[in-house]
């Protein structure tokens, strides 16, 4: 059951204006109106000879978490598309769940009310149902935001797949098979990380071939031994709130990448960044950034995006 959630100064009804879906989950990307792709190619003419990969991510990556929940509206469109066009992430993370019809929709929690203006399970929805769906922007967010339907998986992959590293959280694990096919169809196997926080969950991606991302808590890191999943996990995601030791651990385990999250202070930056970690999962990407360019050049740079792009036209394939 889906209930409208009545919040004081709205109007009695929110109107639901009917958004077309980019495509079928499969399809191919669609590109700007006017622009059509040379005969045999159908990814966005800007990859050059091929998409963004994780081979171009600089020796510190930075995240923006859920697109940057601290000054954007979370997994949302909007949020995503401001955090590409600031330059102040090298990677983009949102959260996936299933609806009823087995359509991925990017969205959080399992229920809509924490940031919808309706109520009720995620799962009790299709995709036409999801169409009425709209965010409710957070009052403490800075800047003006307008109320938006959550996209699908499929369009947050059709518009930036293969233009900045994507990074996905698989809320549903029934939702793996459908995941694996709409970023094989793209040709985003090298592009997106998909994330999880169970082992075996993790263990099954790295079977479909995709990028496996495993996250633990602080609780979890403390009996973690993470040396046992070096041999099918691409990036540890840990939590900055860890111990030392096994922050350490965690570097020491021969997995490749070691992010934090979720990190929000040039202090927890720093600290995880001396213990050995490589990547920074952020809600504050924009903050950290600006400090970052006062103090050094570790942060990302205004345009990198552009400047990797560049990198293909050149004939550089990452």
């Amino acid at each position: 059951m889906v209930t409208r959630i009545a919040l004081t100064g709205l109007a009695s009804a929110v109107s639901v204006v009917s958004l077309t879906l980019t495509g079928p989950a499969g399809a191919a990307p669609v590109l700007p109106a006017g622009i059509r792709p040379p005969a045999g190619r159908t990814h966005p003419l800007e990859w050059g000879t091929g998409p963004l990969t994780v081979a171009a991510l600089p020796r510190i990556t930075y995240v923006a978490h859920r697109g940057g929940a601290r000054e954007v509206p979370e997994n949302s469109m909007t949020g995503l598309a401001a955090a590409y066009e600031r330059g102040t992430a090298h990677v983009l993370d949102f959260d996936t769940r299933l609806l009823r019809d087995g359509t991925p929709v990017v969205f959080h929690d399992e229920t809509l009310n924490r940031t919808t203006y309706l109520g009720g399970e995620v799962r009790g929805l299709d995709a036409r149902e999801w169409q009425g769906v709209r965010l409710r922007p957070k009052d403490e967010l800075p800047g003006s935001w307008r109320s938006e339907r959550p996209p699908t998986v499929a369009e947050v992959l059709d518009r930036f797949g293969g233009r900045i590293v994507l990074m996905l959280e698989a809320k549903d694990p029934r939702s793996l098979n459908r995941l694996a096919g709409l970023i094989r169809a793209r040709g985003l196997t090298r592009s997106v990380f998909v994330n999880s926080n169970d082992p075996e969950v993790a263990r099954r991606v790295h079977r479909l071939g995709l990028l496996t991302q495993l996250w633990r808590s602080a609780r979890q890191l403390r009996t973690d031994r993470p040396e046992r999943w070096r041999s099918f996990v691409d990036l540890l995601d840990v939590d900055h709130r860890a111990r030392d030791t096994d922050l350490a651990r965690a570097v020491r385990s021969g997995i490749r990448r070691v992010w934090a999250h979720t990190v929000v202070t040039d202090a927890q930056r720093d600290r995880v960044l001396a213990l050995g970690c490589d990547g920074v999962i952020t809600d504050a990407p924009g903050r950290l950034a600006r400090a970052d360019r006062r103090g050094s050049q570790r942060g990302p740079r205004r345009g990198f995006q552009r400047g990797f792009l560049r990198g293909f036209q050149r004939g550089a394939r990452p």
